[in-house]
């Protein structure tokens, strides 16, 4: 019983002790028998109906604490409802009810605060609930630690993936610091040969990882670069080629008697994962092997497998490819496409078009020029498409999985800027079959041979070297028309002249049917396949080259470039 009056007492007693005496903050006082004593006799609760039981009383309290605008009797009102002054004492405020509930909002104590004051009577309650604080500050110690642990572990991680992604790839040239350590808006050139051409060797092997797997075991034939393309660019003109060599080619002497191109890299280390100086040591003589052959010198390499190509079109969400020709290989591969006709293929269905021979009109031919045609694809694909951060990973994952190359990081980091460099648009697909190449057959064994007869490359070297040249007109083989539209006579010879010394080869000179030329020179480009004798002429003339849309009606497109001059025509 005395507990129950101790805290009714203290109920009372703070609530007074507040609005009379707020500016002296002296520590509570203990409330004790003698203080009942003291009192007036008229009990607190003979305002009240009945007198609470001690459940109802800590409802009260809190009320109190909690909702200023509940029924509670005017006494036990928040204190909030008062306003303080250090030298006036007690100030009765002027704001409305709505103000004061704003006011009491704005100075409610935190929670640990609120508890501190309504219960800092009450050592057990207190120690309680420090108890409770302590082990909520805990959990969240151990959740942040955790998360930072976990955190730190990801980086670590992330490190080590890239790490073993970047050394596979570019077999221990750097590591996953060397490719963030760069300004993004210079990067290191890629190494030329003679002609200012970045040649790239990139050997497909079958097998859907390194050591040849198809999933039936390792095939016999896995390390067999059964795809021989050369890809070329000139990093300033932006000019990009590809070159397929059949797999079935006669070439220099292998390991074996049949002498094949795709056994050189076989023959010289390749095969499997295991070693990277097999690997490169392989690659270099496959190098070697195509480059006298088409008297190229090779700056890189790149070894892929089914395994990536498979994943790079499904990453990408499958490519499109339009062919030249019917395949229809049902029995082997299942490739059948029609000619002409765009197909949306999947990762297996590139696949198996890549490796599609039969069914076909040139057989090793069609499948190198499909090859191509695959490669195109991704370009497209890949520039069109916004890759995700899960995109990225993912390819970059296939590759680290399935190529293999020379490239060190900082070439990789200039790769990366080709897209900005090179003209894909028109990316030139170079066929050596049928002009230059044959089928044959050489001691009962089928062959790839040259035309003029086998190992003598020396006509597909030249050109193989027109085609690859540093100057476009060399292999884009632009036909060029002068016409004169004044009254000069011979301005039109006069202008091929000029031309000639400059390199140019010039078709036909004539005079421009009857019309308004106000130009002194105007050059129109009536063949859009032809960009870098439409650079150079640029160049030439310091004037851009218009379209064939803007060519006047009365002029016959005949030529892919038409030059019309006139003298007599302001500047």
């Amino acid at each position: 019983m005395a507990n129950n009056k101790s805290i009714d007492g203290l109920s009372t007693r703070a609530v007074k002790k507040r609005v009379v005496k707020p500016a002296v903050k002296k520590p509570a006082k203990v409330v004790t028998p003698e203080d009942f004593a003291a009192e007036p006799t008229t009990n607190i609760w003979d305002s009240l109906d009945t007198k609470p039981k001690k459940k109802v009383v800590k409802k009260v309290v809190v009320k109190k604490v909690k909702k200023p605008e509940d029924d509670t009797p005017d006494f036990l009102k928040p204190v909030q409802a008062f306003d303080f002054d250090e030298d006036e004492g007690l100030l009765e405020t002027n704001e409305t009810t709505e103000d004061m509930k704003n006011l009491s909002k704005e100075k409610e104590p935190d929670e640990d605060e609120a508890f501190e004051e309504n219960f800092s009577k009450h050592p057990k309650e207190k120690k309680k609930h420090k108890k409770k604080v302590g082990k909520k500050r805990k959990k969240i110690t151990i959740v942040a630690l955790v998360i930072v642990i976990l955190l730190f572990g990801v980086v670590i991680w992330a490190i080590l993936w890239g790490n073993d992604i970047i050394a596979k790839i570019t077999g221990g040239r750097g590591n996953i610091f060397d490719l963030f350590t760069f300004t993004n808006d210079t990067y290191d050139p890629l190494k030329t040969d003679a002609n200012g051409r970045t040649n790239i060797l990139a050997l497909g092997t079958g097998g859907y990882n390194m050591e040849g797997d198809e999933g039936n075991g390792v095939h016999d034939g896995a390390q067999l670069t059964d795809s021989i393309m050369v890809i070329s660019f000139d990093q300033k003109t932006g000019d990009v080629a590809m070159i397929s060599l059949p797999r079935d080619l006669k070439g220099p002497s292998t390991c074996t008697s049949t002498g094949k191109i795709n056994e050189v890299y076989w023959c010289n280390g390749g095969g499997g994962d295991a070693n990277t100086q097999e690997e490169e040591k392989a690659a270099t003589a496959a190098m070697e092997a195509v480059g006298s052959v088409l008297d190229i010198d090779f700056q890189y390499y790149a070894h892929l497998n089914w395994g990536s190509l498979s994943s790079i079109v499904d990453i990408l969400g499958g490519i499109t490819v339009t062919l030249d020709e019917d395949i229809m290989d049902y029995n082997y591969t299942g490739a059948v496409f029609e000619a002409g006709k765009p197909y949306t293929i999947n990762g297996a269905q590139a696949v198996g078009l890549a490796r599609a021979r039969h069914g076909t009109t040139g057989g090793d031919f069609s499948r190198g020029a499909s090859q191509q045609k695959i490669l195109v694809g991704i370009k497209d694909k890949i520039l069109e498409k916004d890759l995700s951060i899960t995109d990225i990973l993912s390819l970059v994952s296939t590759l680290g999985d399935n190529l293999r190359t020379n490239f060190s990081v900082n070439e990789l980091k200039t790769v990366a800027h080709m897209p900005e460099i090179l003209d894909f648009d028109v990316m030139r697909q170079i066929s050596l079959f049928p002009e230059y190449m044959t089928t044959g057959m050489l001691n009962g064994i089928s062959y790839v041979l040259p035309k003029a007869g086998a190992g003598n490359y020396t006509t597909i070297q030249r050109f193989v070297a027109k085609q690859l040249s540093s100057d476009p007109r060399d292999y884009e083989d632009p036909s060029i028309a002068i016409l004169n539209a004044s009254d000069v006579p011979g301005l039109a010879a006069k202008e091929k002249s000029r031309l000639e010394e400059k390199g140019y080869t010039i078709a036909a000179t004539d005079n421009t049917p009857e019309g308004t030329y106000p130009e002194k020179t105007t050059v129109y480009a009536t063949n859009k396949d032809k960009p870098g004798t439409k650079r150079l002429l640029e160049e030439t003339y310091g004037t851009y080259v218009l379209d064939p849309e803007e060519l006047p009606a009365t002029i016959s497109p005949d030529y892919d470039f038409i030059i019309i001059v006139n003298e007599k025509a302001k500047d």
